[in-house]
């Protein structure tokens, strides 16, 4: 099947951005937003986009009118009906997604592909709101969608061969970096993020600093540490889905409310002028929050952990070693294919450092030996979320790599 004409549903900053991937690609695209005010200013933000990479010679501005003549604006359903792909942006929240797919039923041709760019959201659900199933899938673009490389392409239980078959290829006409995941909460990349951000926030509950914990994990080789990143998205960011999935104490008993704490008081980050770190006009970090510290403290004694001392090595560990671990587990659940595709999500969505070769290439390095007796220590130092994926210990006691999976 070929992709001649898209439409998207939602024109916040995901969706022009998805927009403007496909403008730049020479298709031509709907924006569909429910008012006219609302449309017209999202072609304008568009519009204004262009603009920025213009001023900035990145572009001439020939080429910018081009892209922005390929977006056109919409209020009304019936406009969808030429798109041979329609891709839902609208917020994530799985009752207005399941109605804007049930909708798109009644408009769109029979072969049309229908996608949705959730983050987190049970897309097997959300394909049961459409009378075809086998034509709906998930493309999960990162943001910014017009300048970051990775696709999460996610095949619901139902999708056919023929729409991933068509997806696929696509996403490279795109030049994005298309990886298939199965249905799980976050797919792949978010799902490791989550055990990657649980260990910094234990480690802030035990005694490290989130200036120790974001440098360790900088000289490791990551751009940014956990917190800084979580201060440049927005913390509210998180905050908002673990309230709509009910996540919690009751899930994770040692789980942080710190972030939440922050977020209780309007400090989302950078955009705020304080989150974790203080910003002075907003961009440039001048220390950590005070609050912080105090907040942490507060909720070791809460949960009776006894604070110390945590050198850089293990702070290392904790947080790149659960990633491997839950990667492991994605293995063996079939969400990821391979072990190679987790380590393109790493690389190419979260700035896992290029020359250690992603998690799993690194989990070979370190020797998958070595790191299951790690694991069993920290399963008895930390809890049984540390055991070792069966994937791990099977191939350790193989003595064979993860690369030798295929």
């Amino acid at each position: 099947m070929h992709i001649n004409r898209i439409a998207i549903i939602g024109a916040g900053t995901m969706g022009r951005g998805i927009a403007m991937v496909f403008a730049d690609a020479g298709t031509p695209v709907t924006l569909l937003e429910v008012s006219t005010k609302a449309r017209d200013a999202a072609i304008a933000a568009v519009a204004k986009s262009y603009d920025s990479m213009v001023s900035r010679g990145r572009l001439e501005r020939a080429a910018a009118d081009e892209r922005v003549a390929r977006i056109t604006g919409a209020t009304d359903y019936a406009d969808l009906a030429a798109a041979d792909l329609v891709i839902e942006a609208v917020f994530e929240e799985m009752g207005v997604k399941k109605e804007v797919i049930a909708k798109l039923d009644a408009v769109v041709a029979p072969d049309a592909l229908i996608a949705t760019n959730t983050s987190y959201l049970d897309v097997n659900e959300l394909a049961a709101a459409s009378a075809r199933p086998d034509r709906v899938l998930g493309m999960h673009f990162f943001s910014p969608a017009n300048v970051m490389k990775l696709l999460e392409v996610v095949r619901a239980t139902g999708t056919s061969d023929s729409a991933l078959a068509t997806v696929m290829p696509l996403a490279k006409k795109l030049g994005k970096i298309p990886v298939v995941s199965g249905v799980c909460h976050g797919f792949i990349g978010n799902r490791m993020l989550q055990v990657y951000q649980r260990e910094a926030n234990r480690l802030l509950q035990e005694g490290a600093t989130i200036t120790q914990i974001d440098k360790a994990i900088f000289d490791f080789g990551l751009p940014m540490g956990p917190f800084a990143v979580r201060d440049l998205a927005g913390i509210d960011v998180g905050w908002r889905m673990r309230k709509a999935f009910g996540i919690g104490r009751a899930q994770d008993e040692r789980y942080s409310a710190v972030p939440d704490l922050l977020c209780e008081r309007d400090h989302f980050g950078q955009k705020t002028g304080i989150g974790f770190y203080v910003y002075e006009d907003g961009r440039k970090a001048t220390g950590e929050n005070p609050l912080v510290a105090e907040l942490a403290a507060a909720e070791a004694d809460e949960l009776g952990i006894t604070r110390r001392e945590i050198d850089d090595t293990e702070i290392v560990e904790r947080c790149i070693y659960a990633m491997i671990n839950e990667g492991a587990i994605l293995l063996d659940e079939r969400i990821a294919q391979r072990p190679s595709d987790i380590d393109i999500v790493s690389l190419n969505g979260y700035g896992f450092p290029a020359y250690r070769g992603g998690p799993m290439f690194y989990a070979d390095s370190v020797g998958l030996e070595t790191l299951v007796k790690r694991l069993n220590d920290l399963a008895v130092a930390h809890g049984p979320e540390w055991t070792p994926a069966p994937l791990l210990t099977r191939l350790a006691g193989e003595q064979k790599p993860l690369s030798s999976l295929k």
